[in-house]
């Protein structure tokens, strides 16, 4: 760890003079509709223990700032991993080209919060090193003196402290500490020469505390354990199109891929969602409700502003079937003659913000989850969900299933592995025939990828109907 582990980041004070930063991105934004200044110092670790030993022990520490020119529909945008006033000249130059000679008015700055949704202090920090490798150690050999079975363990612990501070043209200044923490557990479990893999787990932000507590990973590795002898007995899953019902929570990453990338700004403003001209009309069956809220204190996915420094919001994106709204940064929501919502993100300081998600579901319903289940009369009920690839033009997903089971007459049956959901979007949306009463949110193990960048978000829902999907089998 460095001597700086505990010490605030104030750019401002150690790296830049704030007028001088001023100036320079005053000059930067002559004649520009938007810009600012974002710079960041993030610190993180990782420690994996697989396989009965420490696989990796890593620590990375970074800093940097971007400066970023907005004229219409252009943005010019440059980085450094240095914090000068000659490196920012130098930015400043380069950005300065895309706005050209101006003609734009500086739109007004983001309003004020005083919000903070999580604390600020470093997660990495809560515990000794020495603590953390043995937490993994005890996970190791708990797993295995669980079940026999078991011949692999992998645990990895993971936390970082991102802070952020946002510099806009009229003198705004923005400050935001944003810290994270999760673990995670695997587990291989063999009999008969066949193996099979579970994992699971979670975190958000907030320190280690609750992680390291024993009663948490004991828990954490005994539903990894749980999955893994489930897959362990399973079946080769079907194939032909079937009603599906999805469990709550982590199964909203479908909602996520399918349908959310397709309600943000960007793709909505350029025409290429498969969503966009649909304002106002009806795009899902009557009850669907979903929203996207970086406003939940301590989620993965929530920022007390965004990467402009617009305050985060709790936006309805879809009200009773019925498109409501998108997810804006502040140069879409410009051009599309709307207010921005708190969405605009980026990965980091080398990367200019965009439209992205936040904690995105669907809100519950009125249906029992058990009725639910009772009502299906031939098809699967798909509970984990690894990978998936979606195409947000037409919302057309594939998605693998890590737990699912087949159903018959309402009686959940055998495990099934290989199984994979094919469908699009809007067709999923409309076709939804039941909606649970038992929203839940994922456990915090998002992370979402666009253009080539990186954000952690949260997803959820209740446990969900869809009827006619395309189910992909395993071969026998």
């Amino acid at each position: 760890m460095t001597g700086t582990e505990n010490t605030a980041f104030r750019p401002f004070e150690t790296h830049l003079d704030q007028d001088a930063a001023l100036r320079i991105l005053r000059d930067a934004s002559q004649g520009a509709d938007d810009g600012e200044i974002f710079l960041e110092r993030r610190r993180s670790e990782a420690l994996v223990f697989d396989d009965g030993r420490v696989k990796t022990a890593s620590y990375d520490a970074a800093e940097g700032f971007g400066l970023r020119a907005v004229r219409g529909e252009t943005a010019g945008y440059a980085h450094s991993t240095e914090i000068s006033e000659a490196a920012l000249r130098r930015a400043s130059e380069t950005a300065r080209l895309a706005v050209g000679d101006g003609g734009g008015t500086l739109a007004e700055p983001p309003q004020a919060t005083n919000r903070k949704l999580y604390g600020d202090g470093n997660p990495i920090a809560d515990a000794a090193f020495p603590v953390k490798i043995e937490t993994l150690r005890e996970i190791d050999a708990f797993a295995r003196a669980l079940d026999p079975r078991v011949v692999q363990v992998s645990a990895t612990l993971a936390a970082s402290i991102q802070e952020v501070t946002i510099l806009r043209p009229d003198g705004t200044l923005v400050q935001d500490s944003r810290p994270m923490s999760r673990l995670n557990v695997s587990v291989i479990v063999e009999q008969d020469g066949r193996r099979e893999q579970g994992g699971t787990g979670g975190g958000g932000r907030a320190g280690l505390d609750g992680l390291l507590d024993r009663a948490h990973w004991e828990a954490t590795t005994r539903e990894a354990l749980r999955i893994a002898l489930v897959n362990l007995d399973a079946e080769p899953a079907p194939a032909g199109i079937m009603d599906v019902v999805l469990g709550p929570g982590w199964p909203g990453i479908l909602l996520h891929e399918a349908i959310g990338h397709g309600l943000e700004g960007d793709a909505n403003r350029k025409g290429t969602s498969a969503f966009a001209g649909l304002m106002g009309q009806r795009i899902a069956a009557p009850g669907v409700t979903v929203l996207d809220d970086g406003t939940i204190p301590d989620r993965r996915g929530s920022i007390s502003v965004d990467d402009e420094g617009t305050p985060s919001g709790r936006n309805v994106l879809i009200e009773d079937g019925i498109l409501v709204g998108f997810m804006q940064d502040r140069q879409n929501a410009r051009l599309m003659g709307t207010a921005p919502t708190g969405n605009g993100r980026r990965e980091s300081y080398a990367h200019p913000p965009m439209p992205r998600m936040t904690n995105t579901y669907m809100i519950s319903g009125n249906a029992a989850p058990e009725d639910i289940l009772a009502d299906l009369k031939d098809g699967i009920y798909a509970v984990g969900f690894g990978g998936g690839q979606v195409d947000i033009t037409n919302g057309k997903f594939v998605f693998s299933c890590t737990e699912a089971y087949r159903v018959k007459n309402g009686q959940v049956g055998a495990a099934i592995k290989g199984a994979t959901l094919i469908g699009d979007g809007p067709t999923a949306l409309r076709q939804i025939t039941a909606i649970g009463n038992d929203m839940a949110l994922d456990p915090g193990i998002g992370n979402c990828g666009k253009a080539g960048q990186w954000v952690p978000v949260g997803v959820g829902q209740p446990t969900l109907r869809i009827g006619g999907l395309t189910v992909g089998g395993s071969a026998a």
